[in-house]
């Protein structure tokens, strides 16, 4: 195996740490006298809080504190101050954090939250997003113009349950469609499901006597968590120390924050005490912010040759009780609205709606999976009326230079990548010749569905990133960063990274796999696929600020000009005479002559970089740049159905994706895969369903259904690759994407097979059986 450069496979860097046993999470660690803190979560999804008695809880063994919302009258939100850590004076979805009991021990805060005793005063539930769009409709916020924006570009509407709007407008819809020969319009409708990573959502907190306040978290933002606890509770931001060990999965879930607020309230009830917290997998899937509900209304126009002339889409994103990362969801479907096709008239809404269910964030996508389903899914549709391909009217449509996206920026080679390729290789991956849907006999049908997408981040203009670079006195490399590692091998990529640029030996770059807000260099979040481009870009800067001062002393030791030297195989090296050489060990901390004379010190390499090229969008007619580049990619499912049953079985998923540059082939390989099967599972079976009380009642395992190993079809995985010019060796994110296109490519696969409109997910055999027959036996 490779032990320098890219586009070679590598171990993870922490791979051994992870496969012993021996890597430690926030909640592996257990020091003796940790408190523990235990959330009261509300049992309705709308009512307002009329009492809270816990005297008998502060009477129960080991109990040193109880906690209610108004004792810290305070509130919060990263884009949006709407959400109060505990809920004040109403309750807003069920499960929310009402109360928090902290105590010696787990067992002894469980059974002290049994003894807070809460009374309500039911409100009219908010429970779907047509009741939150109704004429008189409760209000989830009754002032929301009383909030704080974090942001500018936020457009509520108080007295709705609208919390944010974007519109795009592109050409002339109107007159395009008059102009069309074909035109086909459907309603998708998407419900809310969960992130389910392996390890629950868990923080710890303690305050040490000069303030200082220290959180340890399982979170994919921990310069998010340091910002917030001192903007919410006005502490100097310098005394927040924030600490993250590896994390087990997060897809998103874990960006946001939530219980570390509440760990540090606690700690602070009991005088600066240690306190740990720690999501149930019930509570994380019934109190912690969610995926995304939609629903979609789209239409698009044609020519009878299939190119497609106009489109008119409105997205209704169910943002839950609080906006959270609501609003930046529907912003990021509207920016991407059309899919990875060039359609010159374009009409978008996309709204941002709170209702009386958990509260949405951040979901593997972002929001891209759902929009592109209904995206996909209309596309077939059109096929079918057109009697076309479904994969030459997309190849026929697909982007491409010189095109203009829904946000009017210009697109060329390396900003989009490459889609038609992508389609080409997909076509023998899945066979994709030899027809879409073939008789197999015994009521089984074999059916193919592809979908295309393509998905840019919505980062904050001003983003930022930063590397250090130290080296040890043997010459091996130190990195500290300050992205996260929670699966997508981030840490390993930036030695990578470093491996190519310095030409040096992976195995000798050592790389911190914890951060420390304290020492570890900002990074915006690990998320948005962008870690590899922002802190790539990083890395680049710090490795050529290292070899910068490498060559420079090295020059006065060789006794040469500096642009005369090279660095390599931890080396500085007179280019046309390469016996003529330092070793690094001999310079990185500072260099010594035979008299005992030294000069310089300790070489340390320094690399940031900021999001500069981004704006706001026009509020009128979405006009803008939100993101610096796109991934594209063309992906396809097949099945083998029964036409009497209504069951099915998943035989194939592929995948083909414009990576710009593969930098860890086998790592890049299980992103996909990863993303695929999470794909599959919104598609065949995740989901939330509500009582008509707005309970959520899919809070365990038992009952909230994820994919099983024996389940997942064979996934296979290929590349284009089209470099984007301002990347780390070219290198387009793509840890997000092999989600984004399945959900989609399932239901056109299942509606050939079917010979039914699916338009909703999850498709189940109940709601395939439903939707085929009208519900009728």
């Amino acid at each position: 195996m490779a032990k320098t450069g890219i586009g070679t496979t590598v171990i993870r860097k922490e791979a051994w740490d992870k496969v012993t046993g021996n890597a430690k999470y926030t909640d592996d660690e257990n020091p003796a006298g940790v408190l523990t803190a235990r959330m009261v979560t509300s049992t309705f999804a709308h009512a307002k809080i009329t009492k809270i008695d816990y005297s008998q809880a502060l009477l129960q063994k080991g109990v040193k504190a109880v906690i209610t919302g108004k004792d810290y009258p305070v509130l919060s939100g990263g884009l949006v101050e709407d959400r109060p850590p505990l809920a004040n004076g109403k309750v807003r979805y069920y499960g929310e954090p009402v109360a928090l009991v902290v105590a010696d021990s787990e067992f002894d805060a469980a059974r002290a939250v049994t003894f807070v005793k809460v009374e309500y005063e039911p409100l009219a539930v908010v429970n779907s997003l047509s009741q939150a769009l109704a004429s008189g409709a409760p209000l989830v916020h009754e002032h929301q113009e009383n909030y704080k924006h974090i942001v500018k570009d936020l457009y509520p509407q108080p007295g709705t349950n609208i919390c944010d709007s974007k519109k795009i407008r592109k050409g002339n819809v109107n007159q395009a469609f008059s102009e069309c020969d074909v035109t086909v319009e459907a309603h998708y409708s998407l419900p809310q499901s969960d992130h389910i990573a392996m390890e629950t959502r868990t923080a710890r907190a303690r305050i040490a006597p000069d303030g200082t306040v220290f959180v340890k978290s399982a979170s994919q933002a921990p310069f998010g968590i340091e910002k917030e606890l001192s903007t919410v509770f006005n502490l100097e931001q310098g005394k927040v120390i924030v600490e993250v060990p590896f994390v087990g999965g997060g897809f998103g879930g874990k960006a946001p924050i939530q219980l570390e607020l509440l760990a540090y309230m606690a700690s602070k009830a009991v005088c600066g005490r240690e306190v740990d917290i720690r999501n149930s997998r019930e509570q994380d899937i019934a109190s912690s912010p969610c995926k995304l509900g939609l629903d979609a209304t789209l239409r698009l126009g044609a020519t009878k040759d299939g190119m497609i002339k106009a489109a008119q889409m409105t997205y209704l994103v169910d943002a839950g009780a609080y906006a959270d990362m609501g609003p930046r969801l529907s912003k990021a479907m509207a920016v991407d609205c059309t899919g990875p096709y060039s359609i010159e008239n374009v009409s978008c809404d996309a709204v941002c709606v709170y209702t009386n269910h958990p509260y949405a964030t951040s979901f593997r996508g972002f929001g891209h999976a759902s929009y592109t389903f209904c995206v996909e899914r209309t596309l077939d549709k059109l096929a079918k009326k057109l009697q076309m391909d479904p994969l030459e009217l997309r190849k026929k449509n697909g982007l491409a230079p010189g095109n203009l996206t829904p946000t009017q920026v210009p697109l060329t080679a390396s900003n989009l990548g490459s889609l038609g390729p992508c389609i080409e290789k997909l076509k023998p991956l899945i066979n994709w010749g030899e027809g879409q849907r073939i008789e197999l006999g015994n009521h089984k049908i074999r059916a193919k569905g592809i979908s295309c997408f393509w998905k840019t981040s919505d980062s904050p203009p001003g983003a930022v990133s930063g590397i250090i670079l130290t080296f040890n006195k043997d010459g091996s490399l130190n990195v500290n960063c300050g992205c996260v590692e929670y699966g997508p091998s981030m840490k390993t990529t930036v030695a990578q990274l470093l491996s190519e640029k310095l030409k040096m030996d992976i195995d000798r770059i050592h790389v911190n796999m914890d951060v420390n807000t304290k020492y570890s260099p900002t990074h915006w979040k690990t998320v948005a696929s962008m870690t590899t481009f922002m802190q790539g870009r990083a890395a680049m800067r710090a490795a050529e600020d290292v070899c910068r001062q490498l060559t420079s002393l090295a020059a006065a030791v060789l006794r040469c000009p500096p642009e005369d030297l090279e660095v390599g195989g931890e080396r500085v090296y007179v280019r046309h005479e390469p016996s003529n050489f330092i070793h690094f060990k001999d310079l990185v901390h500072g260099y010594q002559y035979q008299n005992g004379n030294a000069v310089e010190g300790q070489i340390i390499g320094r690399g940031s970089f900021i999001m500069g090229d981004l704006n706001l969008l026009d509020k009128e007619t979405g006009k803008g740049k939100a993101g610096p580049w796109w991934t594209v990619g063309a992906q396809g499912v097949e099945v083998e159905f029964d036409t009497e049953e209504y069951t099915y079985r998943l035989v194939k998923a592929a995948t083909v994706i414009d990576a710009g540059k593969v930098l860890n082939p086998k790592m890049c390989e299980a992103l996909l895969k990863g993303g695929m099967c999470m794909g599959l599972g919104l598609g065949t079976r995740e989901n939330f369903s509500y009582s008509a009380k707005g309970e959520v009642l899919d809070t365990s395992l038992r009952t909230y259904k994820v994919m099983h190993f024996g389940e997942t079809p064979q996934y296979l995985v290929d590349f284009v690759e089209t470099p984007l010019e301002n990347s780390p060796y070219g290198a387009r994110g793509l840890a997000e994407h092999g989600i984004i296109g399945i959900p989609a490519a399932l239901a056109n696969a299942l509606s050939v097979a079917s010979g039914a409109e699916l338009d909703e997910l999850p498709l189940v055999p109940e709601t395939i059986w439903r939707i085929k027959t009208g519900g009728k036996a």
